[in-house]
């Protein structure tokens, strides 16, 4: 069987012309399918050279590759006895290069459907793909994804902040609603790293408590600072698990939740005087000024009054660090900011056919994420420093002095 050969003539007048290198009907193709073929031929020859049981060549088996120059026939040679496994272009291979994957995996990563990743590889390389194909290539992520859940982690994290995020994941027929458990941990360099995404029907302090059982067993045996939300038993459920970690509840969450039983009639103002109480310069001007608010506003709101009465110890733990401290652990802003990036990627997406199609792609989304935190947060010197006096013996074998 004699194949044809690449017209460099008609290449070049193609050009001329203004016809594509690449793409659907792009110049290259042909090249690429002769080069491609003639390459697996001497691989076939080698084979069979390489055996001493008799064989020979048995024909080609035809089918569709795809590859960014374009989709193209594949002439794959066969031998006689069925020993031969090319290289080049494996069995069942109809990716011509991993390119391609890593531009679906690109256009997934950062949120994009479905139909316009699609639409977005027709338009660049003329090849049309289903949804089945391209789900076939997201889902290579789900190994990876199993082993950086599975990974070991360092044995103390200084601030770890938790929240959780929620979905709808089609569970019997119906959409559910689902928390992801999100940990974001800043390690002993400063740098902030994603500790793990955990998936569960309700968010819950018992929940809560299995994430942090698997966080430990993970080699996780120290926390200094646990920056979280207000949900009722999550400090005990850090206790259990790492009994002389501080707990410093989200200033933020707190406020929120108050201001939902003020009058909104009453809301600046209490809002001006609650703003002493947090901004204060020390714990003791803090309580002094929530005296004064219970006072003026105790009568009138008193769940509000208990509620920050309730948690003060919990509320106020910042309050014995130095400002560039405190900005980083007064609220879980830092975890937040994570699940903004997570809103965006899914903001197009009512709800998701399993838990599967959901955690790769928040896991896409955080392997981008991660790329900007290569460096360590601002004056991280200093913090480790005050944080090395607070907790003193628990950070030597991290100091190098």
């Amino acid at each position: 069987m004699t194949h044809p050969t690449f017209d460099m003539e008609a290449a070049m007048q193609a050009l001329r012309d203004g016809k594509g290198l690449t793409g659907k009907d792009g110049i290259l193709t042909p090249l690429i399918k002769q080069l491609t073929e003639a390459m697996m031929q001497a691989e076939l020859e080698q084979h069979l050279a390489e055996k001493e049981t008799p064989n020979r060549k048995n024909g080609t088996t035809r089918k569709i590759m795809k590859s960014e120059s374009g989709n193209f026939e594949l002439d794959t040679p066969r031998d006689r006895a069925g020993t031969f496994e090319p290289q080049i272009v494996k069995k069942h291979q109809t990716h011509l290069t991993d390119e391609l994957d890593r531009k679906i995996l690109a256009l997934f990563s950062l949120g994009t459907s479905y139909q316009d990743i699609r639409m977005h590889i027709e338009d660049l390389y003329g090849i049309e793909l289903s949804n089945g194909t391209i789900n076939a290539v997201t889902d290579k992520l789900l190994p990876e994804l199993q082993a950086w859940r599975e990974r070991d982690l360092d044995a103390i994290y200084p601030i770890v902040w938790l929240d959780a995020i929620h979905y709808k994941i089609k569970e019997n027929g119906r959409f559910i609603s689902k928390a992801v458990y999100t940990l974001l941990g800043l390690n002993v360099e400063g740098k902030k790293e994603l500790l793990g995404l955990y998936l569960s029907d309700a968010e819950g302090a018992h929940h809560w408590l299995s994430v942090l059982t698997d966080l430990h067993n993970r080699g996780v045996k120290d926390i200094l600072i646990a920056c979280i939300d207000g949900l009722t038993g999550f400090p005990e459920a850090i206790a259990t698990i790492y009994p002389k970690t501080e707990i410093q509840h989200c200033i933020i969450h707190q406020i929120r939740n108050s201001m939902k039983y003020v009058a909104s009639k009453n809301q600046k103002a209490f809002m001006a005087d609650l703003k002493c109480v947090y901004k204060a310069a020390t714990q003791a001007a803090a309580e002094s000024a929530l005296d004064e608010l219970e006072e003026k506003w105790g009568e009138k709101y008193p769940v509000v009054i208990k509620s920050w009465r309730n948690k003060w110890g919990t509320l106020s733990t910042y309050f014995k660090y130095p400002d560039y401290i405190r900005t980083a652990i007064y609220t879980t802003n830092a975890v937040e900011a994570v699940h903004r990036q997570f809103r965006k990627l899914t903001k197009t997406k009512g709800g998701f056919p399993n838990e599967n199609s959901l955690l790769k792609l928040l896991y896409a989304g955080m392997l981008n994420a991660s790329e900007r935190w290569t460096h360590p947060v601002q004056n991280w010197n200093l913090t480790l420093s005050q944080l090395s006096i607070h907790f003193a013996g628990r950070l030597d074998a991290h100091i190098d002095l």
